[in-house]
């Protein structure tokens, strides 16, 4: 058995480059030798290749186990769905999208899926055809109009930049990845607002019978869990140390654990500056301590209040918890 893991990311489209950037984010540097090459490597994780691949390929390649992990766009997965492909971690916090459907901005009488299956039942009536929907996602295409009772239609399989087909003349309405909105725009299209088929980001997917089969494998890839679960947690804090003077480090830390939003993490780390004492013998200290982004500033005036100065914020790279969140709900998927 190959104990290395594979992994497959995207090579060309919205997310490669976050891919890149998001993995270096998490400690997970991604060298590849040759811009012209499809292979790389993982510096930090020895034990893994990496293999550049078109979002779409990442799941196929995923599903029938060529690679045993991959990064693709949860509107991928969707879309080609599989048994053995396994959405380990469904939001890496970048790569946000919408699925939806548009029409043409002349459609003044159309502002909603309502009114979209009234004009597909006027087009199969009067025109004696079904309505023309451009779009690279069939499948769920056709399982969303279904549910909104819209029967009607015809799906054009089309590639590259669908945004035109109405003006082209090929279709009448398209079903589309979105990001900004500003390709609709430019191609007078309008988004329906109940129109949204999934909202989609970037993804980690893993092959289930590959991790079953293979310990290293899922070895490696609790590694590289680690690593991601403890960089996301970490946006959300920032460490703050701020100087403050009080009879002895117990008086400050019952005042600042008496606030939530000073307690931080797990409490204050309290510090002696020594050689600092006044004339009505109070002492400095030092206070350490990591507080949620949220609560940033609220935190720092609360400390300012309690006698609290040249306060210093740096962000937090990594929160390690007990486990890796992400792994231990794997394991109980993969039954483990």
């Amino acid at each position: 058995m190959n104990d290395r893991l594979m992994i497959a990311l995207p090579s060309k489209g919205a997310i490669a480059e976050p891919t890149l950037s998001f993995l270096q984010d998490c400690g997970l540097r991604v060298e590849k030798p040759n811009p012209r090459q499809y292979t790389g490597s993982m510096p930090a994780l020895p034990g893994v290749d990496v293999l550049f691949q078109r979002v779409i390929d990442v799941a196929y390649k995923v599903a029938d186990g060529t690679v045993q992990l991959g990064v693709t766009g949860l509107d991928v997965v969707r879309e080609y769905a599989d048994d053995n492909l396994l959405v380990i971690h469904d939001d890496l916090r970048y790569g946000y999208c919408k699925l939806l459907v548009a029409v043409p901005e002349a459609w003044v009488d159309v502002e909603n899926m309502i009114d979209l299956a009234e004009v597909a039942l006027d087009f199969r009536e009067y025109k004696r055809r079904n309505l023309r929907i451009a779009t690279t996602y069939p499948n769920q295409t056709r399982q969303f109009l279904h549910a909104q009772g819209i029967h009607h239609f015809t799906l054009v399989n089309a590639e590259g930049a669908i945004e035109a087909a109405p003006t082209i003349g090929y279709a009448d309405i398209v079903v589309d990845l979105v990001q900004t909105g500003t390709t609709l725009r430019e191609n007078h299209l309008k988004p329906l607002p109940d129109g949204v088929i999934v909202e989609s980001q970037a993804c980690l997917v893993g092959n289930r019978q590959a991790l079953l089969e293979n310990p290293a494998a899922l070895a490696t890839t609790r590694a590289m869990l680690e690593h991601i679960d403890a960089s996301i947690q970490g946006r959300g804090f920032s460490q703050v140390t701020i100087n403050i003077s009080g009879e002895s480090a117990e008086e400050i830390a019952r005042k600042v654990a008496a606030n939530p939003q000073t307690r931080g993490l797990q409490g204050p780390t309290i510090a002696p500056i020594y050689g600092t004492e006044n004339d009505d013998c109070a002492r400095w200290f030092t206070i350490t301590i990591i507080v949620s982004n949220k609560a940033l500033l609220q935190s720092v005036e609360l400390l300012r209040a309690l006698g609290g100065t040249q306060a210093t914020v740096v962000p937090v790279r990594y929160v390690f918890l007990e486990q890796s969140p992400t792994f231990a709900k794997l394991q109980q998927v993969l039954g483990i």
